[in-house]
């Protein structure tokens, strides 16, 4: 009896036993590890977007470069810095040319023309650019003339002073009415007869600086103003008008926008009127030469 009792209670701490390894092993495979658990924990918070790529701004200005850096600006075309000095140091404000200081500064003046002659205006050339070389390159070839035949009372006593093809461009010779007749004039723009300066005292003055493309338009209408207001060159009241042969002679540049009252009203301090009395006054082909008795 004793036997069978110490045999049951054997079998029963037996299934007790079973039973406890069986509970910690589905236990065991309930509960995550530590590692799992983190990896769970990390996979379940939120994925940050990745970040942006920079925003490409876009240059849009139009970019040159010139002696080794970059301008937004675009440059002149053509450098005349050599001519303008000469200019401001050889020309009166009033537009009296010393042509013994330009014979002195005749090697200067010589590289410029040189230039001149080196570079052509470029079908890319703004307009600005090429009226600033072509009137430059007009009054600079004028001067030379005058010095080459140096002394002299008038251009007028030069033989051919305006058909003579006396200097090269590139590979092509011109003359002064090349330039005026075939290239200014068709570039549809009057102020240039205020701009370009035929050597005698009754042309609009030489200014004494040479233009630039950044200048022209401003230095041409400050110049049309001048000319035009000159009681030495045109005589202007309401009624009548005493002009330059300028007017004359190329009337029909002045008249592309209505009559030549009209285009004179655009620069005279006095409004003439339409039907005011119109003659022209006599022409003084005297060299403009500082102290010439003007």
């Amino acid at each position: 009896m004793y036997i069978s009792f110490k045999i049951a209670l054997q079998f029963i701490l037996l299934l007790l036993i079973v039973s406890c390894r069986s509970t910690k092993d589905t236990l065991s495979e309930k509960q995550p590890t530590k590692e799992a658990a983190m990896d769970t924990v990390a996979t379940t918070k939120e994925i940050p977007p990745p970040p942006k790529a920079p925003e490409v701004i876009e240059d849009n200005y139009e970019t040159e470069v010139c002696d080794g850096y970059h301008r937004r600006n675009p440059i002149e075309q053509f450098n005349h810095e050599v001519f303008d000095q000469l200019l401001k140091n050889n020309v009166s404000v009033v537009g009296d040319i010393n042509y013994r200081d330009f014979i002195k500064d005749n090697v200067i003046f010589n590289s410029y023309l040189t230039s001149l002659s080196k570079s052509l205006p470029q079908e890319n050339w703004t307009q600005e650019d090429k009226l600033a070389y072509w009137m430059n390159t007009y009054n600079a070839f004028t001067i030379k003339l005058i010095i080459d035949n140096y002394p002299t009372k008038s251009i007028k006593h030069i033989k051919n002073a305006w058909d003579s093809r006396f200097f090269k461009l590139g590979e092509k010779w011109y003359s002064l009415n090349d330039i005026e007749h075939k290239i200014l004039r068709k570039m549809n723009d009057p102020r240039i007869h205020f701009g370009i300066n035929c050597a005698s005292f009754s042309c609009p003055p030489l200014l004494n600086r040479a233009f630039t493309a950044e200048s022209v338009n401003n230095d041409l209408d400050y110049l049309a103003h001048q000319f035009i207001n000159d009681h030495k060159r045109n005589i202007i009241s309401e009624n009548t008008i005493q002009i330059s042969k300028i007017f004359q002679w190329f009337s029909k540049d002045f008249k592309t926008e209505g009559s030549l009252i009209d285009y004179l009203n655009k620069y005279s301090d006095i409004t003439i009127n339409s039907n005011a009395k119109k003659s022209f006054r006599k022409y003084d082909w005297s060299l403009n030469e500082a102290h010439n008795g003007h």
